[in-house]
């Protein structure tokens, strides 16, 4: 039902949502400009990559093209207003008892915008991010394993966070808990997988992916905090939103090419060999 400029709407479509993106030029670029990127990056990687063979570094290439993939759809659910929706904030966080005036439409609704779809796009890329990094340091399954539970830990609390409409303490208990688990991810980037790049040869590469991982990571973190979802320092949609989107372009697509670049010029480095992912050492007998 169609409601006048200015009267308070209850709901909010998809329909409606989809419009107020389409229409916000500052929150829709955000949005827009990461599908581009992310095909663009996706079909270059492709390109990049057509003449590897070698099966650790197919995987290794792999892991880094999903997170462009992911990302395609993720932003995708985000532009069509499935993964976007208005929400109220509790009492004693900066924005509880806003109002948001849709673009398109007009209508003004209660709550302020959530696009909680970036942590569906971050629970599903970033576990890549950390299985790239880890085949580059030839570390063990176990720790790869380790480092992927925490990082989906993260981005399953991070959601908890943007969406806890209850108490503004749980909110932040949320957070709370989702920095721990970040802090067990940096643990192994930082203390447990540099020793395996220095014995796997690939110390110079892993360094430098880790230090630019850490970096933005933490960036996330401080950005959730003083964005509209946190102390709302920056309580613009817009604007938190293209924060998220420049640390994406970096984190994830810039990650992305210096790995796959990385590994097919230095194939003999990362190479498993042929055998790589078999499971005897006999061949099959004929019939």
């Amino acid at each position: 039902m169609y409601n006048p400029i200015g009267q308070t709407v209850l709901s909010v479509s998809q329909e409606a949502m989809f419009e107020h993106v389409l229409n916000d030029v500052l929150l829709g670029s955000s949005i827009y400009v990461n599908i581009a990127v992310a095909g663009l990056s996706l079909l270059l990687f492709a390109f990049l990559a057509r003449g590897v063979t070698d099966p650790r570094a197919q995987l290794i290439v792999v892991s880094a093209m999903t997170v462009s993939a992911v990302s395609i759809v993720s932003y995708t659910g985000l532009a069509s207003g499935l993964t976007i929706s208005v929400i109220e904030m509790p009492d004693g966080h900066a924005l509880a008892g806003a109002t948001t005036v849709l673009e398109g439409t007009g209508q003004e609704v209660d709550g302020t915008i959530s696009l909680w779809g970036r942590y569906l796009t971050w629970a599903f890329s970033t576990p890549f991010i950390l299985i790239a990094l880890g085949l580059l340091a030839g570390t063990n399954l176990t720790k790869i394993f380790t480092a992927v539970v925490f990082d989906v830990g993260i981005m399953i609390t991070g959601l908890a966070a943007a969406l806890t409409t209850s108490s503004h303490m749980m909110r932040w208990s949320w957070y709370v808990i989702s920095c721990t688990f970040l802090l067990v991810v940096f643990y192994i980037l930082l203390v447990e997988w540099p020793e395996d790049a220095k014995r796997a040869g690939t110390a110079e590469i892993f360094n430098l992916l880790r230090n630019l991982t850490v970096v933005l990571w933490l960036g996330y973190t401080v950005w959730w905090a003083i964005g509209n979802e946190g102390l709302a320092l920056i309580d613009d949609v817009a604007l938190t939103s293209w924060g998220y989107s420049a640390f994406d372009l970096v984190a994830k697509y810039l990650f992305s090419f210096l790995v796959i670049r990385y590994t097919i010029n230095n194939i003999d480095t990362i190479s498993a060999g042929e055998s790589y992912g078999s499971t005897t050492d006999v061949a099959p007998a004929d019939d």
